[in-house]
Parts: C-alpha cells; sequence; structure tokens
C-alpha cells in the first residue's frame, strides 16, 4: 500500500493512531487539519495533535479556516484517496468523489447510531453497552454514508469517556488497516444505513454539563463518567461551581434531589430521583482535582449535610 497517495484529514489526539498507522503503511502527501488555537490564559498559540505527528514526520499541512470555500487546493493533489477521522468540519461534496478511492471516515460509533461529533460522550451518557468504530464512505449528509466494515466493543461500567476514547482510538486505527487492502482492492460491499435506527451524538454543550439531580442515580452516574475527564460535569453548592470528576451509585434513598444526606468516609451522599449517588473526586472552582475526602476535611461537616446541590 505504499504506492496509494492519501490525503488526511484530522484534528485531535482520538486520530492521531489513525494519521501514525497511515504514515507507516501508505504514502500520506498531505495531513488536513483546523487553524491552530490560541489557548490559556495566556492566549498562547497551539498546534493540533494532528499537526505536531504530519510536522514531525515532514509532511505538508493545509489549514483552511473554512474549508466548504477552501478546497481548490486540495483537488490540485494527485492523490488516491482522501481518509478522515475526527477532522471537525463538514467535508465539501466537491472532495467526496474527487479520487479514485473516493473519501472514506473513521467514526467512533456503530452507524446508524450516534451520528455527530461526540459520539463517545453520548454513547456513556445514554447507558449504551456497547459501542465501536465504523469504516464508512463519506456522504453529504452527517455521517451518514454506506458502511464498509464496522468492530464493537463493550463499554464497561467503570469507564469513563476518556478509557473508552482511548480504547476506540486504537480499534479505529487497527480497523482501517485491516479494512484498506480491500478499499484498494474494490472488495467492498457497501451496506446501506437503516434510517430507522439512526439515533445522533451532538456536541456537549455547557447547559449539558450541569448535574441534574432529578434524574436516577444511574442517569447522574453515567452522566459523570461520560463526560470526564473532557470536559467534566459541574453543580454548584452555595454558588461555587464544584466539578465532579468520579462518584458511583449508592443505596440511600432519604432526602430530596440534590440534598448532601449523608458524609462517608470517601465521598458525598446526594440524593437523586431514586436514591444516592455518591461523590468520590471533585474540582472546586480555581483548586486542583482532589479526593472528596479531602475536601470534606476542609468543611464542617455537620454544615455540609442538609446543603443543596443545584
Amino acid at each position: 500500500m505504499k504506492d496509494k497517495r492519501v490525503i488526511f484529514m484530522g484534528t485531535p489526539e482520538f486520530s492521531v493512531p489513525v494519521l501514525e498507522m497511515l504514515i507507516e503503511n501508505t504514502n500520506v502527501i498531505m495531513v488536513v487539519t483546523q487553524p491552530d488555537a490560541l489557548v490559556g490564559r495566556k492566549k498562547e498559540l497551539k498546534y493540533s495533535p494532528i499537526k505536531e505527528v504530519a510536522i514531525k514526520n515532514n509532511i505538508e499541512v493545509y489549514q483552511p479556516v473554512k474549508i466548504r470555500k477552501e478546497f481548490e487546493y486540495i483537488l490540485s493533489k494527485e492523490a488516491d484517496i482522501i481518509i478522515t477521522c475526527a477532522y471537525g468540519q463538514i467535508i465539501p461534496i466537491e472532495l467526496l468523489n474527487a479520487f479514485k478511492y473516493k473519501a472514506i471516515n473513521v467514526h467512533a460509533s456503530l452507524l446508524p447510531k450516534l451520528r455527530g461529533g461526540a459520539p463517545i460522550h453520548r454513547a456513556i451518557i445514554n447507558g449504551y453497552e456497547t459501542t465501536g468504530i465504523t469504516i464508512m464512505y463519506m456522504a453529504p449528509g452527517m455521517d451518514d454514508g454506506d458502511i464498509i466494515t464496522q468492530e464493537e466493543v463493550k463499554i464497561e461500567k467503570t469507564d469513563n469517556v476518556g478509557i473508552l476514547h482511548d480504547k476506540l482510538k486504537l480499534l479505529g486505527s487497527k480497523l482501517l488497516l485491516q479494512t484498506l487492502p480491500d478499499i484498494f482492492n474494490e472488495n467492498i460491499k457497501r451496506v446501506k444505513q437503516d434510517i430507522n435506527e439512526v439515533t445522533y451524538a451532538y456536541n456537549i454543550n455547557r447547559e449539558e454539563e450541569k448535574i441534574n439531580f432529578n434524574s436516577s442515580a444511574e442517569e447522574v452516574y453515567n452522566h459523570i463518567r461520560g463526560l470526564y475527564p473532557f470536559p467534566t460535569s459541574y453543580t454548584t453548592l452555595n454558588g461555587e461551581v464544584l466539578k465532579v470528576c468520579e462518584s458511583y451509585v449508592g443505596e440511600l434513598k432519604k432526602g430530596k434531589q440534590g440534598e448532601i444526606t449523608t458524609i462517608y468516609e470517601n465521598g458525598i451522599g446526594v440524593k437523586c430521583n431514586d436514591k444516592e449517588i455518591i461523590i468520590t473526586k471533585l474540582k472546586p472552582s480555581g483548586k486542583k482535582e482532589m479526593n472528596a475526602k479531602d475536601y470534606i476535611n476542609g468543611k464542617n461537616k455537620e454544615r455540609l449535610v442538609g446543603e443543596i446541590l443545584c
């Protein structure tokens, strides 16, 4: 496959193993990634993880602000295929069929379930027992192209979004490597997605990061682990924002929703709609992550009980 000229499009850490695999096994002639971003309080310019890999391997980098209006340069390249993975912009239709082997995408769900930009978060938040990777042909709609191949993974009850992210990024690289020979040999059976099975995984907004203690304890548990370590769920206590990192479902059923009912040796019990969620790790505003035990030690335990998280 070393003779196949690949244009790779991706941006975050999730897509790094895919690019590294392509560099090892094909001829990556160009990398397309999002523009450099200003990050942190000092507004320092930061390259995407994909740009870092491209520079390290002396591969040309192209960073259009709006690829829908800036795709002509990509068309000028003598490529065989476009491969995308978590690029972050909608690919214009002009690119989808521009090269011999078309454009394919590595998506972090078992399509047609969880189309969109946050499939890993949503799989956990929604309580899915499994998810996986789909290799698919790209189409004009959002993640609605024909499926080439898929592989499933189990979502463990202890998985958070960081753990599942790392599982899937490695699986994406492995499955693509297994699939590429059939793509290049044109030995593919395209499978259309069942529109009756479609669900969506839209990007997480700030309002969704807030914990809703009117939900069941299981739903709150899935919400917390589905957002940790990025972007991390939160609640407020007497106006102070507390990011909630880790928890487990308890058994106590007394109290009203959002009420701190019990202080345990290792956590803070908070009443949900049915029973309690026990918060074991959190991050107070302006401080580092800490075990709930350490947070409790700095507070009046008796005053904490009865307070409302909202």
